[in-house]
């Protein structure tokens, strides 16, 4: 279950890039009676708690909110974002390391984050990686392509 990571090694300013190539546009949050607008491609992780997500960031701050994990997935980029457990969802652009162990996969992110994934999503989790892989191989090579894709 060997995977070589190609995210760990990108810059800020290529993340950005990426993001742009993937048409990650900023989400809109509720925030004290009032909206914010926060950058997708900045997100590390979100973290369910309960009624409440709390949003980890690049730059270290965090954020909660008033939402579930399940209403903010469906508003995240599904190329980049995957949910590998119930209470987490992470960017695939801050991935580092996979963790494969007998009794549990991981995987860990930049910013230190260790996140499980479930027995059960362990195998989706895994192709899905292995798709982001391959668009950020074809985005390598042929920029061109990968947008209208």
């Amino acid at each position: 279950m060997k995977v070589s990571l190609q995210s760990g090694l990108l810059s800020s300013t290529r993340r950005e890039q990426i993001a742009h190539q993937f048409a990650m546009s900023d989400l809109v949050l509720p925030f004290w009676g009032y909206r914010k607008k926060m950058p997708m491609h900045q997100i590390v992780r979100l973290e369910g708690e309960g009624n409440y997500t709390v949003f980890h960031f690049a730059d270290g701050t965090q954020l909660m909110v008033s939402l579930t994990l399940k209403k903010l997935e469906s508003r995240l980029s599904p190329k980049v974002f995957v949910r590998p457990h119930k209470k987490n969802i992470i960017n695939l652009l801050y991935l580092e390391s996979i963790n494969p162990d007998r009794q549990q996969l991981s995987v860990s992110l930049l910013n230190g984050d260790r996140v499980d994934v479930s027995r059960r999503k362990a195998t989706a989790f895994m192709q899905h990686l292995r798709g982001f892989q391959k668009e950020l191989v074809l985005l390598e090579t042929q920029p061109e392509l990968a947008v209208a894709a």
